[in-house]
């Protein structure tokens, strides 16, 4: 259960609305510990669920909001950029690693699990990079979405809606820049 190692920290919560439901945001002052995206819960049946993994929890700090906020935009589609702060103790070394390059993925933009490794000089480890965005708790803010598969096919996305989220989403991304490229000339 995630919300055991943040026990001795207070943690806060925000709701934001995208596609139509319902996400969180679960932040300590420290930084983003957790995102649950949009899903058919309603925000009493959310809120709960949050209170079971982190009790005591409670509602809105300044990160949780901010955070809230930027999630409610890009799935109003805007492009935004998340340089919010993570609480990254509970990452592995490696973790940390693959989570900043990651990161640094551009909007709209994809690298394979092979590319990450090769950028964190670890060119054997397509699958850790692949295990790691399986234990992503903060997806969209992480884009896990954008780590593709070698031969460019979209693989692993343990996200509700799997695959198909990953698949929006990325054609989300692609469509809100060729908008953008389309107001430009």
């Amino acid at each position: 259960m995630r919300g055991r190692s943040l026990l001795h920290d207070e943690v806060f919560y925000s709701f934001y609305k995208g596609m139509g439901y319902f996400g969180s945001v679960v932040a300590t002052e420290a930084g983003l510990c957790e995102v649950n995206l949009p899903a058919a819960m309603d925000p009493v049946t959310l809120e709960e669920s949050i209170r079971w993994r982190f009790p005591g929890a409670r509602r809105d700090n300044s990160l949780s909001k901010a955070a809230a906020e930027l999630l409610a935009r890009y799935f109003r589609r805007e492009p935004v950029e998340f340089e919010l702060p993570l609480y990254e103790q509970p990452f592995t070394p490696f973790q940390r690693e693959v989570y900043r390059a990651v990161r640094d993925i551009a909007y709209g933009s994809v690298r394979s699990y092979g590319e990450i490794a090769r950028e964190i000089l670890r060119p054997g480890a397509a699958r850790g990079v692949g295990a790691a965005m399986a234990r992503n708790p903060l997806p969209i803010i992480i884009p896990c979405h954008r780590v593709i598969g070698s031969s460019g096919k979209l693989t692993g996305y343990s996200a509700p809606g799997g695959l198909e989220l990953k698949a929006e989403l990325l054609r989300m991304e692609r469509e809100v820049l060729e908008a953008q490229e389309g107001g430009r000339g």
